[in-house]
């Protein structure tokens, strides 16, 4: 049941003590004091129909996430505001942007939404273009905003990837050059067949031998040998072919070794040869597997290289997320994967500058999440870190569970630490400590949006030297990003 008010009540409000008594008592003509029990007054999503204003008892804020209501401001502040505040901006949809509720019996000033914007209008029409503006001129922003860091990151990807797959390109190419000679040697070796030198026998021995020594060469990508292991097994195998006559015996060497064939290989082959045919020189076998060991370690690089490209452009993919939908099931390690290897394969790793340490906890669950703007989070966050440690440290990431909803992700490095005066800052819009012209400060700015409004989850700093944390809370499942308009709630402290 409405009430009628007073203006000299509404004069002890902060938002009406400037106001005329004309423009008060106008207020009172068009609006009712009402009286609401513990419950409900407004509900999110509900249309704005009235303006309320606290006169006394107390509210609580709520907006729905993850399909659950969080309070977001609890207040007994008489003059705080709520519901159709914005009725008075034109194009705007008047639905309740969040849901209040009282605690105990309250009274509000309330006022029709069509008679509060007619209010506004009429008495105060430059501010309502001014706020028209303000709204409208923000959202802008936030599209060119958003616009320019979609372009970043994709500046980022671009550069990252081209400088991953010039490495790989450029070995193809050299491996090409290389194969193309070889096989021009090996068909001059063929002439031996018409000088007679090996007999039917003695070529079915060489080609055997030659399929055992593809066999070793595939073998040798996994036994890998230290330097000095490889050095010493070189020095054994040159001495080895010196001994026995062979022509460029230390060329031969590093090739044999590389494929991993030893002194004990070596005297095989020679038995071999000797036992089937005497006229077939060891030279001539010798020379013939080089080329065929050539040969294979050749394709092997062009295998490598071309599995690497395909590594390269499959982590780029999975990164910008191009082949799945924007909202989806996600691992979290494959998409921290997918990051250090695209953007950061060339300095981050066991044998790179920056070393890698992964502390991955593997049980925990894939989250229904954003995975592209995870995938950015990442990228700021290391970016940072390296730039932090000047291209030489310890990079370690830490994944975990925080209880039954929530997963963590802790990204660290050993740098010099952030300053106490500016730790509280960092993640503000536009500051940076990073030189003119090499960094806008939106950086972190974008990884809170994306961690705090888009997933509901939250991000924060600890920091001393020689140990800085990014720490990250990420909710299993992430609700739609709902609009957060400002203004919804005012306070005399705001």
């Amino acid at each position: 049941m409405g009430q009628n008010c007073m203006p000299d009540e509404l004069r002890t409000l902060f938002l009406f003590e400037k106001l005329s008594g004309e423009q008060l008592q106008t207020l009172c003509d068009n609006g009712h004091i009402a009286t609401f029990e513990a419950g409900p007054v407004v509900v999110e999503g509900e249309p704005a129909t009235c303006f309320y204003v606290l006169l006394d008892g107390e509210l609580v804020m709520s907006k729905r996430s993850g399909g659950v209501d969080v309070e977001t401001t609890r207040t007994s502040q008489r003059g705080v505001y709520c519901g159709a505040w914005s009725a008075y901006i034109p194009n705007e949809e008047q639905v309740y942007q969040a849901s209040v509720r009282v605690t105990k019996p309250s009274r509000f000033f309330v006022l029709d939404a069509e008679a509060f914007a007619e209010f506004m209008k009429s008495e105060f029409p430059m501010a309502v273009h001014l706020l028209e503006g303000h709204m409208v001129g923000g959202r802008r922003q936030s599209q060119i905003l958003g616009q320019r860091q979609k372009l970043l990151a994709l500046g980022t990807i671009t550069a990252g990837l081209t400088h991953q797959l010039n490495n790989p390109a450029a070995a193809t190419a050299r491996a090409v050059a290389d194969l193309r000679e070889g096989v021009g040697k090996m068909r001059h070796k063929l002439s031996m067949l018409a000088d007679g030198k090996f007999s039917p026998e003695a070529l079915r021995t060489l080609v055997r031998i030659q399929d055992e020594v593809a066999e070793q060469v595939a073998k040798s990508k996994v036994q890998e040998l230290s330097a000095l292991e490889t050095s010493d097994r070189e020095d054994q195998v040159g001495d080895w072919l010196e001994d026995h006559g062979i022509a460029s015996a230390w060329d031969y060497a590093p090739t044999f070794v590389e494929a991993g064939l030893d002194v004990d290989w070596l005297e095989r082959i020679e038995a071999s040869i000797d036992s089937v045919d005497c006229s077939a020189t060891l030279q001539s076998a010798i020379g013939w597997l080089k080329y065929t060991i050539d040969t294979e370690l050749r394709m092997n690089e062009i295998a490598d290289a071309s599995e690497r490209i395909s590594g390269l452009l499959a982590g780029a993919k999975k990164y910008s997320q191009m082949d799945r939908a924007e909202y989806q099931v996600a691992n979290v390690h494959e998409l921290l994967h997918s990051t250090l290897k695209t953007l950061f394969g060339d300095k981050v790793g066991a044998d790179k500058p920056i070393k890698l340490v992964k502390e991955w906890d593997k049980s925990i669950p894939e989250i229904a999440c954003y995975p592209g703007g995870l995938n950015e989070v990442w990228d700021v966050i290391i970016n940072n870190a390296i730039q932090a440690m000047k291209g030489r440290g310890t990079l370690t990431i830490r994944t975990a569970r925080q209880g039954d909803d929530r997963i963590r992700v802790e990204i660290c490095d050993d740098g010099p630490g952030i300053p106490e005066e500016i730790i509280d800052r960092i993640f503000t819009a536009f500051f940076t400590t990073k030189p003119f012209g090499e960094g806008d400060g939106l950086g972190l700015d974008l990884a809170r949006r994306i961690i705090v409004e888009k997933h509901q989850g939250d991000i924060r700093v600890e920091s001393e030297p020689g140990n800085t944390r990014f720490i990250i809370l990420l909710p299993l499942v992430a609700s739609a990003p709902v609009a957060v308009t400002p203004g919804e709630l005012s306070t005399a402290a705001e």
